[in-house]
């Protein structure tokens, strides 16, 4: 069953979007709308029983730190922010070597906008952990965020290196190297599109940002190939983001920003895309508010 839906119409509704004297268009004539992603049973009923296993009397501190870092996977899972990060700042207090809560207590400094304590966070992690490569990834993404791209570029690299038939740590790392040398990342981009590109949907993002597809075309893939409304939702979780990035690369504010709002639609909380689309939104808010 394809879970789409044509909205031929909704051109002619753009001014509930913008004034009509906007010239970008503000939404695809084709837009894909999953049915949102609720809390499982399962992420309830794990909830419950960690908090149950916390109130053992004879727990260790370290056992009790993965109790607390494993109740926090699943708060955030779900999108209770606040609790997560009060779960895993307890991890910390009783396992002050804990890599993991480290790095995940790091992307939730990122999303506050607290660049400084999110690259001290990643960094005490790598010490801990040197090989532990999605610490790479997150400080590279806080260091794009906090304005430091040559420094993100080397992390996402790092990082892209592990797996370069992945396509998301490649538009990472394209994304960071065109605040660089815009002309440099595209020719990279192009190049490593030809060496490791393969059929996986995914790829096709990296063919929208080189101008050899549409939005339009990505997103009907996504509707006809998708097994189900998780695997949709999860799909759309990531294309929506990625095309915001591109609209906002095009002079397309509103474009993007609707974009965004689409990919927070899905509610897949724990995807990366998802984390930094609510970011996305407030730093272009806090822009707009510069401009007045």
């Amino acid at each position: 069953m394809k879970h789409r839906f044509l909205l031929s119409s909704v051109i002619a509704l753009l001014g509930l979007l913008v004034t009509a004297c906007s010239a970008p268009r503000v939404v695809t004539p084709t837009l894909i709308l999953p049915v949102p992603m609720q809390v499982s049973y399962e992420s309830e009923l794990s909830i419950a029983r960690l908090g149950q296993m916390l109130s053992y009397p004879d727990l260790t501190a370290e056992q009790r730190a993965e109790l607390f870092f494993q109740r926090g996977v699943v708060f955030d899972r779900v999108g209770l922010r606040a609790m997560a990060r009060l779960d895993f700042n307890r991890a910390l207090r009783d396992k002050p070597d804990f890599a993991d809560a480290y790095n995940l207590n790091g992307v939730y400094l990122t999303q506050n906008q607290e660049f400084d304590e999110a690259y001290e966070a990643f960094d005490s992690a790598l010490e801990l952990a040197p090989d532990y490569h999605y610490a790479h990834l997150n400080r590279g993404i806080a260091l794009y965020y906090g304005g430091r791209p040559t420094l993100a570029a080397r992390d996402l690299k790092i990082f892209l290196d592990e797996d370069p038939s992945d396509p998301y740590r490649l538009l990472w790392w394209y994304l960071a190297l065109e605040q660089v040398d815009a002309d440099e990342a595209k020719a990279r981009l192009s190049a490593h599109l030809a060496q490791y590109g393969s059929d996986e949907w995914a790829w096709d993002i990296v063919k929208v940002y080189l101008g050899q597809s549409t939005d339009e075309a990505l997103l009907n893939r996504i509707s006809n190939e998708s097994q189900d409304n998780q695997e949709l939702a999860e799909r759309l979780c990531e294309a929506y983001f990625y095309l915001a990035k591109q609209a906002q690369r095009n002079d397309q504010p509103e474009q993007a920003a609707a974009y965004f709002k689409l990919t927070l639609a899905t509610n897949i909380h724990d995807f990366v895309e998802h984390r930094y689309a609510l970011l996305e939104l407030d730093l272009a808010g806090e822009q707009a508010m510069l401009r007045r």
